[in-house]
């Protein structure tokens, strides 16, 4: 869904922020603490150099004091010093530039007064105060300060990006705020924010004051894509919501739930049938100048307290309806019954069995028995699919067919019917098969392959098949559709039209596809001696069928009257409840073998009027 994609999109977006922050934050501490680091040292540096200058001092003293004791003991008179005295004091001090003067000049020059032996000062050794520690750190200054500079500069970027950072996270976790409650594209509550607003709205209603949830989908929307693209298609959906907000109550809510799917929470006494077919009508109203595509859209709902009383179920209930409506086609609006649910528990429940069934080979075949219009002998039977569930009994296909073909069994139900019906019809030789095709199968290209392996596995004469297929399935792609059939033909089996006059009784059809029989629908058969031109029509179908050169097969019969008035009408083979009931092969053996009796029981003369 579109909102589950933007919550990510938000999530993500504020991951990547919290990821900058820390490493800004961690970037910071990192840069304050070197800069800390390189002022310590700095600091610790020039205080070790002192303290090594002043240590080196306090030597040069000493053995400047010693070179003065030994320079009393070897002069006793100190107006002339050897010079060459003095270089030996200076290279064994390691004082710089060590003179002997009687008065010296007031300077920056280090002094030291020479004494004779009666306390009076002969002169002074002077030299020039050297500070190697302290220079050497002098030298390093440019550097230390550079660093410190560049550690300082780099702080003050990382304390800049942090504040950058901080304020992405701030930005990126209100905009995570506003994804986990609101849809971006319409600006719509979200599904999560919808599910807290109906939450609420159930705790806060008062006494029996009714609450309807309704859900809203839209279709067509491929289309759309295929015309406009995408994109705009967003664009397009966005305005087809908004213009079903006139419609809406004061007090009620409209979200968005999923990619095409709305709801609304409405609070009070509404007419949500009204409203919602006014929603309805507004977005298949809607139109864009770049576009001739429109859309539509169908509806489900449920109420508190009629339906539900928790959030979850009155969620279920409405998506049932919403469902329910889904089958009806666009435009249909639905409010929620307990056939709804009934009937979605029984399709999950054959959802979840009929796999089994079909694994276990649980499934059997009935068979009906065709009769000819003169004689009513039995010449074919018609291969009915049952099951009977352990615990719940019979299930009949009306109920679990259109399952299979949602599930994508069809294939396996129809390769298991076709098989099990030819490999029985091999124990009746003088009759033949007829197999329903249902519409998924007809499309399916490899039913011709099916056919031909089944035939040859169980050795079946390909005449003694007929396959019977519905109106609908030869007007979805007819070209196609005329090649199937063609196909089949080719096989050497036989192709009835079933259900003919229920759907779309096409004549041009009619003409347009091989087919081989006619088999009129029961309805027709229901209203011979209801109906003045029930029989009419009947006869004007069978002469439609003789002028294609059809043979005509008609259902439902249930009465003597209905029997003798088809025979009159020209019907060549008849089926119903009066011959037979669909049963299984054993009750057919019997009745096969009771007809074969009463033929051979029969006197000749009653044979031949009969």
């Amino acid at each position: 869904m579109d909102t589950e994609v933007n919550i990510g999109a938000t999530g993500a977006t504020r991951a990547h922020a919290r990821r900058m922050f820390s490493a800004s934050r961690l970037i910071v501490m990192l840069a304050v603490i070197a800069v800390a680091v390189t002022t310590l040292s700095a600091g610790i540096g020039y205080g070790l150099a002192r303290q090594n200058d002043e240590l080196l001092w306090s030597e040069q003293r000493a053995s400047l004091q010693n070179a003065i004791a030994e320079f009393r003991a070897l002069f006793g008179q100190t107006e002339k010093v050897d010079p060459r005295f003095v270089h030996l004091v200076e290279q064994s001090t390691g004082l710089n530039n060590l003179k002997f003067e009687t008065e010296p000049e007031p300077g920056s020059r280090e002094m030291q007064p020479v004494m004779d032996a009666h306390g009076r000062i002969d002169g002074f050794f002077t030299w020039d105060k050297a500070y190697p520690g302290m220079q050497t750190m002098h030298r390093l200054m440019p550097i230390i300060a550079g660093i410190a500079i560049l550690l300082v500069s780099f702080a003050g970027f990382s304390l800049w990006q942090l504040r950058r950072a901080r304020h992405e996270l701030n930005a990126s976790e209100a905009q995570a705020a506003r994804a986990a409650d609101e849809d971006t594209l319409t600006g719509l509550p979200n599904r999560r924010k919808m599910l807290v607003l109906l939450e609420a709205a159930i705790a806060a209603r008062l006494g029996q004051k009714p609450l309807t949830f309704a859900l809203l989908e839209l279709s067509g929307l491929h289309e759309i894509d295929e015309e406009i693209g995408m994109i705009r298609r967003e664009e397009f959906l966005a305005d087809a919501v908004m213009s079903t907000k006139d419609y809406l109550p004061a007090n009620a809510t409209l979200g968005r739930m999923g990619t095409t799917e709305f709801a609304v929470i409405c609070d009070g006494d509404v007419d949500a049938r009204t409203m919602l077919r006014s929603m309805i009508g507004a977005i298949a109203d809607l139109h864009r100048s770049d576009t001739e595509v429109r859309i539509g859209a169908y509806a489900g709902y449920a109420q508190v307290p009629r339906d539900a009383n928790r959030p979850d179920e009155l969620v279920r209930h409405a998506r049932l309806a919403l469902r329910a409506a889904a089958e009806k086609g666009s435009g249909i609006v639905v409010a929620f019954e307990q056939s709804i649910d009934t009937l979605s528990k029984d399709q999950n429940f054959i959802r979840r069995e009929l796999p089994r069934a079909i694994a276990a080979e649980a499934l059997e075949l009935h068979y009906q028995p065709i009769v000819a219009a003169q004689g009513g002998r039995i010449v074919g039977v018609e291969a009915l699919l049952r099951w009977t569930h352990a615990t719940r009994g019979p299930i009949g296909p009306a109920v679990f067919i259109p399952v299979a073909e949602q599930i994508g069994l069809m294939d396996k139900l129809g390769a298991f019917v076709l098989r099990r019906a030819l490999i029985e019809a091999k124990r009746w030789p003088e009759l033949y098969v007829a197999v329903n095709l249902s519409p998924l199968q007809v499309r399916d290209r490899s039913i011709v392959d099916l056919v031909r392996d089944v035939l040859a596995e169980t050795g079946v004469a390909p005449s003694r098949l007929m396959l019977e297929i519905t109106e609908g399935v030869l007007i979805d792609n007819p070209d196609e559709m005329v090649k199937r059939i063609e196909d089949l033909h080719k096989l050497g089996v036989r192709i009835a039209l079933d259900d003919f006059g229920s759907g779309y009784s096409n004549l041009g059809y009619l003409q347009r596809f091989p087919l081989d029989k006619l088999k009129i629908d029961r309805s027709f058969v229901t209203a011979l001696g209801n109906s003045a031109n029930g029989g009419v029509i009947i006869q004007a179908i069978v002469a439609l069928g003789r002028a294609l050169g059809l043979s005509v097969l008609v259902e439902g019969v249930e009465t003597e009257q209905q029997r003798v008035l088809l025979r009159l009408a020209g019907c060549d083979e008849m089926q119903g409840f009066l011959f037979a009931k669909p049963a299984p092969a054993k009750t057919i053996d019997r009745l096969l073998a009771q007809a074969k009796q009463n033929a051979r029981m029969m006197p000749p003369r009653e044979a031949l009027t009969a």
